[in-house]
């Protein structure tokens, strides 16, 4: 790739509000939910590095194209898209209320490089690599694919020598990092606002959603009633803040009904589940020969981990890798572990909920067969609207239009007796990676939940495994 534009990108801060630039002199790319892309000449130096280009061999959704077959789109287009939607808003609001917030040049080039760097250090698998496998194998690791992405950052830029603003770097890391558990302290707090585009920790709204969102319900062919575009247009900084009109309440509440939604029927589907089990397990038998956990150490090594991990495995005729090349056989054959049954934990248990175990499950086994820890799996499913148990809408801020100077949030008693009284769902599904144990593994779940809460929270009877054609 490459790209021909008039002006430094890389320049240091300015007050000057500048005229958008001339896409006729970008490079552009042509996207599936957005249109062309035009790409700037710094972020393309970025982008036409193997660092980056690693992106194209992680999935998004990870394993989920086993379930929705088309759901094959890469972590790469995703981070194009987050850079176009990142460099739109602030665009956005630099057209609306430039001169009163002082959006400059500079301004635009840190946002668009947010958006586009966000996943850089994303692990194989979507979110498997970090919640599932790193946990089992780095015990009390806090390591996360944020933190991961402002390493990588700073490795591209000193590896390739790309001559751009130190100020700009700290800032786009700073971004990055706004959503997370760790955020990176404020160089400058003068346009906070601008932190709540790419990954907002104050409200959960951000371009990254809205760009997945889109992208996840066209591959997978569900249905998405939600335009982030409607958002984009009426948006408003009110102080150093975006706030949103009182009218589009309901369209910031489809947003985050319908990545609920997606969790519920997509992310989390249960053979989607049973399969990222299997891979986990089967990367963990791997990781003592081919030290995989080892590479998250240093950039240089990270950036040659992606989905093509599981191909190394299953072609690799090394003894050590034995049981994992077998199970990634049984996925690739459809041999799956075998659903046993699910329960939403009772509303009135979930503030108090603790992860069940395959342990948790063997010791709530009756007379028979002797069930082992290893016989069992567990997976604990959290789906809410991004802020746990609370109303993401209490997070934000609105206000009434646009001659009006004040905002303010809207409780629940004032929106609609339609909405959910509750925001937050645990569902747990147990699974037997043996066919033969499903029976003794569901009476098993059935007598844990007996123990638990009193009653079978499931809402039907163990499923019969459907005959297996040859």
């Amino acid at each position: 790739m490459g790209a021909y534009c008039n002006g430094d990108v890389s320049m240091a801060p300015s007050n000057d509000v500048v005229s958008t630039p001339d896409f006729r002199l970008s490079k552009y790319v042509h996207d599936n939910v957005h249109g062309n892309i035009y790409l700037d000449p710094l972020s393309l130096k970025f982008i036409d590095t193997e660092h980056f280009q690693r992106l194209r061999e992680l999935k998004q959704l990870g394993l989920t194209n086993m379930v929705y077959p088309g759901a094959v789109h890469s972590r790469f287009e995703h981070s194009l898209g987050v850079y176009w939607l990142a460099g739109q808003s602030v665009e956005k609001l630099k057209s609306y209320q430039g001169m009163e917030l002082g959006i400059d040049r500079f301004d635009i080039q840190t946002v668009k490089l947010a958006g586009l760097m966000h996943d850089v250090g994303h692990g194989p698998f979507s979110h498997l690599f970090e919640r599932e496998f790193l946990p089992q194998v780095n015990s009390g690791s806090n390591w996360s694919h944020e933190q991961m992405s402002v390493n990588m950052v700073d490795y591209i830029v000193d590896e390739h020598h790309i001559e751009v603003d130190p100020h700009m770097m700290k800032r786009v890391k700073e971004m990055i990092l706004a959503s997370t558990e760790f955020p990176l302290p404020r160089s400058s707090s003068e346009k906070d606002f601008l932190y709540d585009i790419v990954a907002n920790g104050r409200n959960g709204i951000d371009v990254d959603k809205f760009d997945y969102i889109v992208r996840d319900c066209r591959a997978c062919g569900v249905g998405c009633n939600f335009e982030f575009q409607r958002l984009l247009e009426t948006m408003r900084v009110m102080d150093n803040e975006i706030c949103y009109r009182a009218k589009d309440y309901l369209t910031i509440h489809k947003l985050f009904a319908t990545r609920a939604d997606l969790y519920r029927t997509v992310y989390t589907h249960p053979k989607v589940k049973a399969m990222e089990l299997m891979v986990v397990d089967a990367l963990v038998q791997a990781n003592s020969y081919l030290d995989i956990s080892s590479h998250i150490l240093n950039p240089s090594e990270y950036w040659k981990l992606d989905d093509t991990i599981l191909k190394t495995i299953e072609t690799a005729p090394i003894q050590e890798l034995k049981e994992a090349r077998e199970l990634i056989l049984r996925i690739r054959r459809r041999n799956l572990y075998q659903f046993c049954n699910e329960y939403a934990v009772p509303k009135d248990k979930v503030d108090n909920f603790k992860k069940v175990t395959a342990q948790d499950i063997v010791c709530s086994q009756s007379g028979g067969v002797t069930l082992k820890e290893e016989d069992v799996a567990v997976s604990n499913v959290k789906i809410d609207l991004t802020r746990g148990k609370h109303n993401p809408l209490e997070s934000i801020n609105f206000f009434k239009d646009y001659e009006s100077s004040e905002k303010f949030t809207i409780r629940d008693d004032r929106i609609s007796h339609l909405l959910p009284t509750s925001y937050e769902d645990m569902i747990v599904r147990v699974y037997s990676k043996k066919p033969e144990l499903v029976d003794a593994i569901s009476e098993a779940f059935e007598n844990f939940q007996l123990k638990t809460y009193g009653i079978k929270a499931q809402v039907h009877s163990t499923p019969s495994k459907k005959r297996r054609y040859d």
